[in-house]
């Protein structure tokens, strides 16, 4: 513990971290949606009915009008500018097509840089063609003169309830999971560190040696397990309430569920802190694999596509277990016991990773007093 609050940097990668990273990547990603996104129109009807269509695209919460373009290089170029990420082509038979009782098709080109545009041009264009539809076929009733009646454009009526992310937002969708991959970066991160700068102060044989790998082993974990449960409280407990995400499970249930992860990733890090050689070799082993673990938690892509052995080595990763059972809980209202899976696994890595751990010391250990026995120490 004294060798944790005495050192910088690994405060930072301890204490400033988990401090700050949730609430500057909640305060990015806050805004939920991407909304007011400019498109352009080529209209080649110049109808009212296109006109028309056009209005109720720009109505949309998600779409903004930027300009009408002459032909399809004017709008290509506002798109190479960045002006617009979409353009609606209207085709010059709209109209009639509409009036005749034929299918009309109007095709939209949205830029694919960022799929949460196209996310949001696809959502707001499916609103706009089923209000279409419901009122291209009203007028075609009261023309035929049928009564007047309420039209849905739909033949069977939906109704989409979303699961743990109620307002369909981005910040709700990645941040209860971001913040699990968090700790265990920042621990693993801090651990390594550590280990690096123990292992320079042993070639300068300026480190003691422990006699009893085990208690070493099992001590160290304590120590990073002890001094990260207020920061899991304040992240996956304070920083939800603060900013309105997901929050509906049993703190008692996903406080007692994230204890076996915090300390499977003490002794992970441990584990790979034996790795280490220099202080800054935390950075060069660490560091690149927060993304391929982010991929293999399977919040940006679903683990059942992964093929076996993505997802055997996903399997070894404390937070891709953690992530999957604390989003279940805090998001979607599941039980400790409901849960027991990922539980499970988590206590079977812990084992797993503090038999790696104490072997290595114990390695290391026997090495050491070899070589304070041919110096005659």
């Amino acid at each position: 513990m004294s060798a944790v609050v005495h050192d910088g940097g690994v405060l930072l990668f301890f204490v400033a971290l988990p401090l700050l990273y949730p609430v500057v990547y909640t305060l990015i990603y806050n805004t939920e949606e991407v909304r007011e996104l400019p498109f352009a129109v080529v209209d080649h009807c110049r109808s009212a009915e296109s006109r028309d269509l056009v209005r109720m695209a720009d109505a949309t919460s998600a779409m903004h009008l930027y300009d009408y373009a002459a032909d399809m290089e004017e709008a290509r170029r506002w798109m190479a500018e960045a002006k617009v990420f979409g353009i609606m082509e209207i085709p010059a038979d709209y109209s009639d097509c509409i009036n005749t009782a034929r299918q009309a098709n109007v095709s939209f080109f949205a830029e694919m840089s960022l799929l949460l545009r196209y996310r949001s041009f696809l959502s707001a264009l499916t609103d706009v063609q089923l209000a279409t539809g419901a009122k291209i076929t009203q007028k075609r009733l009261n023309t035929i003169g049928l009564p007047a009646m309420s039209v849905n454009g739909q033949p069977v009526a939906t109704q989409t309830n979303f699961m743990g992310d109620t307002q369909q937002g981005f910040a709700s969708f990645i941040i209860p999971g971001i913040v699990v991959l968090i700790l265990q970066q920042s621990m693993v991160l801090g651990i390594c560190m550590l280990a690096g700068t123990s292992a320079e102060r042993r070639r300068r044989g300026q480190a003691g040696m422990s006699y009893m790998p085990s208690a070493s082993v099992l001590g160290k974990a304590l120590c990073y397990t002890v001094f990260y449960i207020p920061f899991t409280i304040y992240i996956l407990h304070f920083i939800p309430e603060w900013f309105n995400l997901p929050h509906q499970g049993n703190p008692v249930d996903y406080l007692l569920f994230i204890f076996p992860f915090l300390l499977a990733s003490a002794f992970f890090g441990i584990m790979l802190s034996y790795m280490m050689r220099r202080r800054e070799d935390a950075f060069i082993y660490i560091v690149f694999t927060s993304l391929v673990f982010l991929f293999l938690s399977g919040i940006t892509w679903p683990r059942f596509a992964m093929n076996d052995l993505w997802h055997s080595v996903a399997d070894c990763i404390p937070a891709t277990w953690g992530l999957e059972g604390f989003v279940r809980i805090n998001s979607n209202g599941a039980t400790l016991a409901e849960e027991a899976v990922p539980y499970i696994w988590l206590w079977g890595l812990s084992a797993v990773y503090f038999l790696a751990s104490w072997i290595l010391q114990a390695y290391r250990t026997r090495a050491s007093r070899k070589v304070l026995t041919a110096t005659g120490n």
